[in-house]
């Protein structure tokens, strides 16, 4: 922080606390309430009350995609947040089960080299999950570019 006079100024940031400039925000949101068909059918049988049970897991988590990075937010009271920077994808799976895709809803699952999470899935996207998955891997390669990453393919002997 830089001191001006007798006020503190805070520190210039991109846009999420902590970021360099320059991030930009590909996908904000929270998984559907509802995420496939069984998921619809079982609201019916329950009377609405596994909907009800199905919402409160909803707003318990919160994704954030950016340039830079993609965090999960999970929890209603405590909170966890998990973060991946994106240069340390290494690959990505688009799931799109024809359940899922009845209700416009998917899955995208990061493979990541990072030792807490090495795999991180965020699921029932309510986006089109590949357009999302092919912006997240032209951003991915441009923050290893950016950061001069290489990632070597070795198989064991």
């Amino acid at each position: 922080m830089k001191a001006t006079g007798m006020k503190l100024e805070p520190p210039r940031e991109g846009l999420m606390p902590g970021s360099s400039g320059g991030e930009e925000l590909l996908y904000v949101g929270r998984p559907a309430v509802v995420q496939n068909v069984f998921g619809f059918l079982l609201a019916i049988l329950t009377l609405g009350i596994s909907a009800l049970v199905m919402w409160v897991y909803s707003r318990g988590t919160l994704y954030k995609i950016t340039t830079q990075r993609v965090v999960i937010e999970r929890g209603l009271f405590s909170k966890r947040m998990e973060q991946i920077d994106l240069y340390r994808i290494v690959d990505y799976v688009v799931e799109r089960p024809f359940a899922q895709r009845l209700m416009g809803t998917g899955n995208i699952v990061l493979e990541a080299m990072d030792k807490t999470t090495p795999e991180l899935r965020i699921e029932g996207l309510k986006t089109d999950v590949v357009a999302l998955y092919e912006r997240l891997r032209y951003c991915t390669e441009q923050e290893k570019k950016k950061r001069g990453v290489r990632v070597l393919d070795v198989e064991p002997v």
